[in-house]
């Protein structure tokens, strides 16, 4: 399975979005997505998983704070992270134990953290509007039963 991981558009789809999702099977939003049309835009290119971030008070009553799903066998949690302020990976993980791939946004830097226990943590960076000098990204994951799931980030123009 290919994933689109995607978090902090803040009201904006960066057209080169459209060109990294183009062939993904799933997208999933970890949240601050400023505006229900974000969505309707990415459901274009593929079924959208999202949560709420902290800026989403509209989305609060469409969209789950935590959104916990399978995929190919791998036990996914997407999750803004504000909950726990300046999210980091263990933390994360500390949250959500049963956790196989964690995706959060909130900090706009993207990380990939391969936790000892095989846990990938991904934050995919912020796909909307440039802030605090970091460059816009998303990531791209591949998952397929039984290996561990393979992500890399994408940056966007």
């Amino acid at each position: 399975m290919r994933l689109g991981l995607i978090a902090d558009t803040h009201g904006q789809v960066r057209p080169g979005v459209h060109d990294v999702f183009a062939k993904v099977d799933r997208i999933l939003h970890a949240g601050d997505v400023g505006d229900g049309a974000v969505l309707d835009e990415l459901e274009l290119l593929a079924p959208v998983t999202a949560v709420y971030g902290n800026v989403d008070i509209r989305l609060r009553r469409r969209l789950p704070r935590v959104a916990e799903i399978e995929l190919d066998g791998f036990r996914f949690v997407v999750t803004h992270g504000d909950q726990f302020g300046s999210p980091e990976p263990e933390g994360l993980k500390s949250a959500f134990p049963a956790a196989d791939v964690i995706v959060f946004g909130h900090t706009h830097r993207p990380v990939i953290r391969d936790l000892p226990d095989f846990t990938v943590v991904v934050n995919p960076g912020s796909a909307g509007p440039r802030r605090f000098d970091l460059s816009p990204s998303v990531a791209i994951m591949e998952t397929e039963p039984g290996i561990p799931p393979r992500v890399r980030i994408v940056p966007l123009s």
